[in-house]
Formats: structure tokens, C-alpha cells, sequence
């Protein structure tokens, strides 16, 4: 499973077999895991982060969207 980047204590990363969905990331902190979708950039699943904490989450994703994006067609082709 790539790691994409880190950004304070998340690492946003996705999973080699995800080649059959469309592009997402996961974030994970500590035992929590969510799953964003990148285009738009929306959560499909939480996975026990505070919804505060789903809303910062969120704007990070929104923020590094491009390149988020730019890995995972690089990563999986187009």
C-alpha cells in the first residue's frame, strides 16, 4: 500500500488492489482509517474520526487534491 504523503499525524495512502474503484485515498491516524473519493473530493467512510476531525481531514484532501490525483493516475494509469 503506497504511502502518498504524510501531513502531520496522517498518512494518506491507498491500497494496490483499489485499481477497480475510482480514485480515492485512505487517511489513517492511530487505529482510524477514512476513505475520501478525489473527484469531487467527498468521504466515503469515516472509520471513527470525530466529525470535526472529518472536516479538517477534508480540507486537507480538497488543498492537496492535484497531486493526490497525480499520484494515483501515475500509481495506476490512466
Amino acid at each position: 500500500m503506497p504511502t502518498i504523503m504524510r501531513i502531520g499525524p496522517y498518512r494518506l495512502f491507498f491500497y494496490a488492489s483499489d485499481r477497480d474503484e475510482p480514485p480515492h485515498v485512505h487517511v489513517e491516524r492511530d487505529d482510524k482509517v477514512a476513505k475520501f473519493w478525489l473527484d469531487p473530493v467527498r468521504l466515503q467512510k469515516s472509520g471513527g474520526f470525530s466529525r470535526s476531525e472529518i472536516s479538517r481531514i477534508h480540507k486537507m484532501i480538497e488543498e492537496n487534491s492535484v497531486e493526490l490525483k497525480e499520484s494515483w493516475y501515475d500509481y495506476f494509469g490512466d
